[in-house]
Formats: structure tokens, sequence, C-alpha cells
């Protein structure tokens, strides 16, 4: 009789018990139930997000805290994505390949004013900046469409292009960046990924 008895009980207490989904099984998250997670009920989030450098270096703050007070020159506005475990050439990019310098949409380059690019005057304006890379030099194009996603380069209106060393830095850097960096009376836009780096000279 009381082997009888215990089958139903155990039976009852494991209806009970909640069901739990085996270890690695994934749950889907909706706005409803996310709580502080990083899931974004609005749009997806990039693995690649945009930045942007400005020169004078870090502009806007300096404009805050009131130690500028023209405009800026220039800033470069791209997006950042990174190796994950991939090798840079022969992985993400091909040499002799046309490279939008970052991923989604095309870099854009910025002139707030008339520069000298590696020696070549540019008029203020906003500009795409693609590159071709080579083993010993990487070839910066300057182009007048702008907004453009992907590759998507319009050859019919290049304006310049600057042929650029490029240097093996054995820095490993993980994630693709463009930056402005002070020079004695110039500014350099640096770009830099994994080991390589190429440095773009700018006068204004």
């Amino acid at each position: 009789m009381r082997l009888l008895f215990a089958f139903p009980l155990l039976a009852f207490l494991s209806a009970c018990q909640p069901q739990q989904k085996p270890i690695g099984t994934s749950v889907e998250l909706t706005p409803a139930n996310t709580g502080n997670t990083t899931v974004n009920p609005y749009a997806p989030v990039d693995i690649s997000p945009m930045d942007m450098s400005y020169w004078p270096v870090d502009y806007p703050k300096q404009r805050m805290a009131s130690a500028v007070r023209s405009a800026p020159m220039a800033r470069v506005i791209y997006s950042r994505p990174h190796l994950q475990g991939r090798k840079l050439f022969n992985g993400i990019l091909q040499y002799e390949q046309l490279w939008r310098l970052g991923a989604n949409e095309a870099t854009e380059l910025q002139l707030f004013q008339e520069a000298s690019i590696e020696g070549q005057r540019i008029k203020a304006g906003r500009y795409t900046l693609y590159c071709i890379p080579h083993p010993e030099s990487w070839t910066f194009i300057l182009n007048g469409t702008t907004d453009i996603w992907g590759v998507k380069q319009e050859f019919s209106t290049d304006l310049a292009r600057f042929e650029v060393p490029v240097t093996n830095t054995g820095a490993g850097l993980e994630y693709f960046t463009m930056a402005f960096k002070e020079k004695k009376d110039k500014a350099e836009l640096i770009v830099a990924w994994e080991n390589w780096e190429a440095r773009i000279q700018f006068t204004f």
C-alpha cells in the first residue's frame, strides 16, 4: 500500500516543478522580459559601431571648455570593425582591392576649410575616402560622392589620390582605428589596424 501511494505523490510533485531548459539553450528575449540587458528593441546593435575623430583633437570637448573658439578644421566619420580572431590580409582585406576604410557606410572626411593633403590642395566640403592597400604603401582616394553604403565607388567623381607609406608596428590592434594626431605644425590622420599603420599628412 505504501508503494502504491508513493507513485501518485511523486507524479504530482514532478508536475509542480518548473520546467528547466537544458544548459546551453538560448532564451528569446523580448522588450517585456529583457530587464537590464543589452538587447535593443528599436534597432539591431551593430558590432562595428560608428566613430568620429576631429581636428583639432577632441574639438567638441575643447569648445565646451572654451579652449577653442574657432570652427573645427576637419573630421573623419567611420565604422570600427574588429578582427574577431581573423587575419587582416588574405582574411578581411586583399591587397590591390578597394576598401571603404571600415564597415557599413564608406568613410566620410569633412573639411571645414581648405586644406593641403599630402601636398595637394583640397577645398572645404564633404568627401568619401577609400583605400587600395599595397604591401609597401596604401593609396587613399578622395571621392566627391557621399552617403554611400559599402564599396560602391563612383570613379567619375574621384578628386585626388594620395600614396602613403605603410609600416608594420607589430601592435596587434584589434579595432580598426582612424584618429587625428598632432605632428609639429601638421595634423596626421592615422589609419591603423592589426599590425599596419599609415599616416596621412594635413596642413591648414
